[in-house]
């Protein structure tokens, strides 16, 4: 590995589904993006350009936690600082809850921050919803990622009266975190500066080891055992050994092939993780999970305060739509409002398509192809057949757009995703989960979309059970028929 005077670097920006992390890559980056898919997967791709002002030198090697750098690292020698501008590329990773890689945007969040080409991970967390967002946290922190935390949301938090400390944050991880509200750009000039200083202390010199959490002795026996068998394998995927030895005993088919191809033996993997389960007394990844868990709400108990607040008007909706035994009920009005008003409203403008339709691509066309002497084998190709088709098509219009309005509005109110956890036990009649609702109730609009929406189901299973299942659904075009 040698040091470079290379001024471009790459940055990736990871969080939970709907924590702002668009809001914030669009706001570093403004219209300077490219969008596209990843190789193989219909998950988009989204980059973007920033350009910092300041930064010190960095070493163009991939990133290594301290502990884990080699000595040829060590005796690189590096630059020293070098003010200017540095072209910084941000890419905006898929809303992920985890790096389990159960699902195509785990998988490809986690294959791109392994890959070496990030040299600081920017971690989005929802400072209204702190303990859920920082799971996905803790395991960037035990992948031994550099990382920068940025706290957004800061003032929904406070509307529900909670109260963050950033530096308490900060101190309790061991990464740097600063506090932002993307959609009014607050704080964005801070995540720039912050980002600046990050990068430039990463890329020049081995950041400090973050907080590490301490898992019950039977698990902390066998990390300490496979670690020299996972040393290979963690250089490769430029990762953690203990992370490495983590996903082993959470059984991550990915990273156990992976070891099994670096020469270790996972022969005996099994009959080793069996005593530390039979004494734990529950499965090894649960255990590690509620670890983690118990490890995230010491952080927050140190860095956040609640205060008691009056019920919020979502909290109270949310206790009827639900509900165990009204969830139901409410759900089927929802849907006989959608029809409803898909069939009423739509169907009251249809002879208005009809007959505008008919004027512009039937009766005018024909008049004006009889005015010209034009043969009548051609009036009716043009007018009573293309036209005519033109004009059967047009009078789907407005029950087509209808269903589209009325499932928009499930979408941007919230209802839908509700609607998919009430119908979670009757989808599992069927073998599919609550998640496969939402496309299944798109492909009412239209089947295209619905069968692309079955890329956010885990299982691939699931996914090929559901875009089965989507064609049957009648879409707004067979609606009318």
């Amino acid at each position: 590995m040698i040091a470079t005077t290379s001024r471009t670097t790459t940055v990736a920006v990871v969080g939970n589904p709907n924590c702002g992390k668009t809001t914030l890559f669009n706001g570093l980056t403004g219209s300077r993006q490219r969008i596209g898919n990843w190789p193989g997967v219909t998950v988009e791709k989204k980059e973007g350009i920033l350009n910092l002002e300041t930064v010190g030198g960095f070493l163009a090697a991939p990133y290594l936690p301290e502990h884990h750098h080699t000595e040829e690292i060590q005796r690189a020698e590096l630059p020293g600082p070098m003010p200017g501008p540095m072209s910084v590329t941000l890419v905006d990773l898929p809303g992920i809850y985890s790096v389990s890689a159960s699902s195509d945007d785990e998988r490809v969040a986690r294959d791109f921050i392994l890959s070496g080409e990030p040299n600081l991970v920017v971690n989005i967390v929802d400072a209204s919803n702190l303990q859920r967002n920082l799971y996905l946290t803790v395991q960037l922190i035990e992948m031994g990622v550099p990382l920068l935390v940025v706290l957004n949301m800061v003032d929904l938090a406070e509307a529900h009266g909670i109260s963050v400390d950033a530096e308490r944050l900060s101190r309790e991880l061991g990464c740097p975190v600063v506090a932002i509200n993307a959609t009014r750009r607050d704080g964005i000039s801070a995540v720039r500066t912050t980002l600046a200083e990050t990068l430039a202390e990463t890329l020049s010199k081995p950041l400090p080891s973050p907080a590490r959490i301490t898992y019950p002795a039977p698990i902390e026996v066998l990390i300490s055992g496979l670690e020299p068998a996972c040393a290979a394998a963690a250089a490769s995927l430029r990762a953690d050994a203990r992370w490495v030895a983590l996903k082993l005993i959470e059984q991550d088919p990915h990273v156990t092939a992976l070891v099994a191809r670096s020469g270790a033996d996972m022969r005996g993997l099994a009959s080793a993780l069996a005593p530390a389960q039979s004494a734990l007394g529950d499965d090894l990844d649960v255990v590690v999970a509620d670890s983690r868990y118990e490890f995230i709400h010491t952080v927050t108990s140190a860095a956040a305060r609640t205060q008691a607040t009056r019920e919020s008007i979502t909290d109270r909706i949310d206790r009827v739509v639900l509900n165990r035994f009204a969830g139901i009920p409410v759900f089927l009005l929802a849907m006989y409002v959608v029809f409803w008003v898909t069939i009423a409203v739509g169907s009251a403008f249809i002879d208005f398509f009809e007959i505008l339709s008919g004027a512009l691509f039937v009766d005018g066309p024909a008049a004006l192809l009889t005015g010209v002497g034009a043969p009548s084998w051609l009036i009716t190709m043009l007018a009573g057949g293309i036209g005519a088709g033109i004009q059967t098509v047009a009078t789907f219009v407005p029950v087509i757009f209808m269903m589209f309005f009325m499932l928009s509005l499930l979408e941007d109110s919230g209802y839908m995703a509700r609607a998919a956890f009430v119908m979670d036990r009757f989808m599992r009649l069927i073998g599919l989960p609550g998640k496969s609702f939402v496309p299944m109730m798109v492909g009412f609009g239209c089947t295209v979309p619905a069968i692309m929406g079955t890329r956010t189901l885990e299982s691939t299973k699931d996914r090929y059970m559901t875009i089965a299942m989507a064609p049957f659904m009648s879409c707004g075009a067979r609606l009318p028929v």
